[in-house]
């Protein structure tokens, strides 16, 4: 396994993408009272995977997907930083419908999905929505699911949920010195009205959707 520094960054490498993501940032504290940030490198730990390490702001590492980039199983998992699996993220091809659809299981079951998600492809140019994730099994219109604007590209996304709470965001992320990361290193801002685990299976859901590396063969 790649060892990862988050904490050791030179500020000459700071904006390059292959640049190790620092945990600190030079925005001011004040600004994630009540939040829970998370540094995202859109980069496996392991070699020749494609994924996500995810960081806290002490620089432990809370979350990792590593998926193997020769032969891939259709699927995307989620797991913690011991390996253990969270979340695991399905795409489904419709051939009668618009857009392709994503299932979120709990662990590896690949029963009972906890939350569905399609991407937004319809007036764009009218609305800010990229996806909509619904809870699986929530009665009642507009209940349980979470509404995901802005543009993943950017960097710059927010996730509101069936109240219109802002619950999480994605932003760009400052090293120190006021340098920018590439845009494979980034924040994810969590608001205590959401989980982690589900703000990230979020993010990944967005990275299929909207990434430039998605997985083809899903």
């Amino acid at each position: 396994m790649t060892k990862v520094f988050p904490n050791a960054v030179s500020s000459s490498s700071s904006s390059s993408s292959s640049s190790t993501p620092s945990s600190s940032s030079s925005s001011s504290s004040s600004d994630y009272i009540d939040q829970t940030v998370l540094t995202v490198w859109k980069k496996s730990m392991l070699l020749n995977c494609d994924g996500f390490t995810v960081f806290n702001a002490t620089g432990n590492l809370v979350y990792r997907v590593d998926n193997y980039i020769a032969g891939n199983k259709g699927e995307i998992l989620l797991m913690d930083a011991a390996g253990n699996p969270v979340f695991t993220i399905r795409r489904k091809r419709l051939r009668l419908a618009l857009a392709d659809s994503w299932v979120v299981y709990e662990g590896e079951t690949g029963v009972n999905p906890r939350f569905s998600a399609r991407k937004n492809v319809l007036n764009r140019l009218k609305s800010k929505r990229l996806a909509r994730v619904e809870v699986e099994g929530s009665s009642g219109m507009g209940m349980g699911m979470y509404d995901i604007e802005g543009c993943y590209g950017k960097r710059c996304c927010a996730v509101y949920d069936e109240k219109r709470r802002l619950v999480a965001e994605i932003k760009r992320k400052e090293a120190a010195g006021g340098m920018i990361f590439g845009m494979d290193v980034f924040r994810l801002l969590v608001h205590p009205q959401i989980d982690t685990a589900i703000a990230m299976a979020l993010l990944i859901l967005l990275d299929q959707m909207f990434g430039s590396s998605s997985y083809p063969s899903f």
